[in-house]
């Protein structure tokens, strides 16, 4: 048996996982990991960010385009705590990350030691698991575990902390080949698989809403196949784009605050919602008590601690959403025809369509230029406010794995590192950041990273000089009153991308949009475009927090109103 340090063992593990990249940063505790990552630099790439947040949202990234578990490394105390906002980003969309970080020696813990943070206890709320080595005859057996734990069920964030003198310390290792995840299925029971299907054959007005956990799965063909077979309208989460084909004659778009009025008007009218991999977050049901009170509801969930917890459903299947899919599918011994819902549907697209307002360069015509230049083979990132909705609305996703955002929490400043994650998880892909200039300030250092390495990935900055969904409530719900949303310096983000190596365009026309992205899509390193758009540009449709979605309205409702 060999005998190596903790820091060989924790390079020997990630290589048992084939583990091919990793993003981080380093500082004192955990040097000895990374003099052994330098001795292996030909096995495992690690990426070095320009803050331990961007690590972990790199990791993240990597993850969300892969289907692989993305890992990032820090420090102790400041380095570790700076990791926990992409940590909680990972776990609130189910994200498997393994974050590693390094502690002071056992000996000094809990002495308040210089760049001592219990971690481990810190991120115990948002992670599936959290660990502390202390002793080196743990070490292999926690990575693996920690692995097993990110990937299996409901995938999501787990943190291993390894004191410094475990680093050091010497063991003996003997190698082991990971085991393999099999999907959850234990759960899923006949008779709840006999229920769906019976009132599948009943139903006269099926909906199916397709959520995160189908692209989780890879769902999407038993998912095509479901839908088609019992001829029903589909809409889709902001974390199941991609899953359902936005192209599909069944697809109503999105559903929720910024849904469609076809998903959301369409909604109240059902008499059955199939509900796949959603967890009736609040940005979906709007007002839960009253969502979908006319229908019965059919929730397939991985996850049984989300059922029932937000919405009241009449019956539920507990497992793996490809899983269960193939089950009912094999069930469904008739294909069901709803002309006149169908129909129904279609005409609610038809009256009341995605209309782009503005009559030059504005959010939505940017992203209806990215979609056709890209002819929708495309990864795209985004940030977190308006011009993440406008991706989602604009953007057609034909497959899954092809929008990163952060859903669940909602955190600025998310997209950058991400897309660097997703375009080393995806070199064969154009990989493209859509951020406002509230977000892009937040982690443009990231910037220099993708420059270091010449990442040619493409920042869209859509830039209207605030924090655009922020005043977008303050000009509807708050009177006007514009308290801490007006970003009116004289930032110069162009002279900004280019101090960090990325070539960069200004533009204030669709036309010099068209042209500088179509340069940027065959540039070979990072390219930043700074759109300049209207302050008071909105996105629509929208359900005022709280409503019901039968309260959905646009722009044509504010202005008649």
């Amino acid at each position: 048996m060999k005998q190596l340090t903790g820091a060989e063992i924790v390079i020997e593990c990630l290589k048992e996982q084939g583990v091919d990249t990793v993003f981080g940063y380093p500082g004192g505790t955990i040097l000895n990991v990374y003099d052994e990552l330098y001795k292996h630099s030909k096995e495992i790439n690690h990426v070095l960010t320009s803050h331990e947040q961007g690590a972990a949202h790199a990791a993240d990234g990597y993850a969300r385009a892969t289907g692989k578990v993305g890992v990032c490394m820090a420090t102790s105390g400041p380095g570790a705590t700076n990791l926990v906002t992409g940590i909680a980003t990972a776990y609130m969309d189910s994200v498997p990350v393994v974050a590693i970080t390094a502690n002071v020696g056992v000996a000094m813990l809990g002495k308040d030691s210089f760049q001592e943070v219990d971690i481990a206890g810190v991120v115990m709320p948002i992670t599936k698991h959290s660990f502390i080595v202390k002793d080196i005859k743990d070490l292999a057996t926690t990575i693996r575990k920690a692995f097993k734990i990110a990937k299996s069920g409901r995938p999501g964030p787990v943190l291993v902390d390894i004191t410094k003198d475990v680093t050091a310390n010497k063991t003996g290792y003997e190698p082991h080949t990971p085991e393999p995840i099999t999907r959850s299925t234990d759960k899923i029971k006949g008779k709840d698989i006999d229920k769906a299907v019976e009132l599948i054959g009943k139903a006269k007005k099926p909906f199916v809403m397709v959520g995160g956990g189908c692209v989780t799965s890879g769902a999407q063909s038993e998912l095509m196949e479901f839908v088609e077979k019992i001829d029903a309208p589909v809409c889709d989460t902001l974390m199941g784009k991609g899953a359902f084909d936005n192209n599909h004659k069944l697809y109503s778009g999105m559903v929720g605050m910024h849904g469609t009025k076809a998903s959301d008007l369409g909604l109240t009218e059902a008499d059955l919602l199939i509900t796949i991999g959603a967890r009736f977050s609040d940005r979906v049901t709007g007002n839960a008590a009253k969502f979908c009170k006319h229908a019965k509801i059919i929730h397939i969930d991985v996850d049984a601690a989300e059922i029932n917890k937000n919405v009241k459903v009449h019956t539920a299947i507990v497992g793996d959403a490809k899983s269960v899919l193939e089950q009912i599918n094999s069930k469904l011994n008739k294909n069901y025809k709803h002309a006149d819902w169908i129909k129904h549907i279609n005409d609610l697209k038809k009256k009341y369509p995605l209309t782009i307002y503005e009559k030059d360069l504005c959010g939505p015509s940017i992203i209806k230029s990215i979609y056709e230049q890209t002819k929708g083979d495309a990864v795209i990132c985004t940030d977190v406010g308006q011009h993440q909705m406008w991706a989602a609305q604009f953007y057609n996703y034909s497959k899954p794995r092809t929008l990163i955002t952060s859903g669940g929490l909602g955190t600025m400043g998310f997209g950058l590192g991400a897309a660097i994650g997703a375009k080393y998880g995806r070199p064969d892909k154009t990989v493209i950041n859509i951020a406002g200039d509230g977000c892009f300030r937040m982690n443009v250092q990231e910037l220099m990273t993708a420059s270091r390495y010449n990442v040619p990935i493409i920042e869209i900055v859509i830039n209207n000089h605030v924090l655009g969904m922020v005043r977008q409530w303050q000009t509807l719900f708050y009177g006007e009153r514009y308290s801490a949303t007006i970003l009116d310096d004289s930032a110069d983000f162009k002279k900004i991308a280019e101090g960090m190596g990325a070539t960069a365009f200004t533009v204030t026309t669709q036309e010099e949009f068209d042209k500088a992205f179509a340069k940027a899509l065959k540039a070979k390193g990072p390219v930043v475009i700074d759109a300049q758009i209207c302050k008071d540009d909105k996105v629509f449709p929208m359900v005022p927090a709280g409503a019901p979605l039968e309260e959905v309205f646009d722009h044509d409702d504010v202005k008649n109103k």
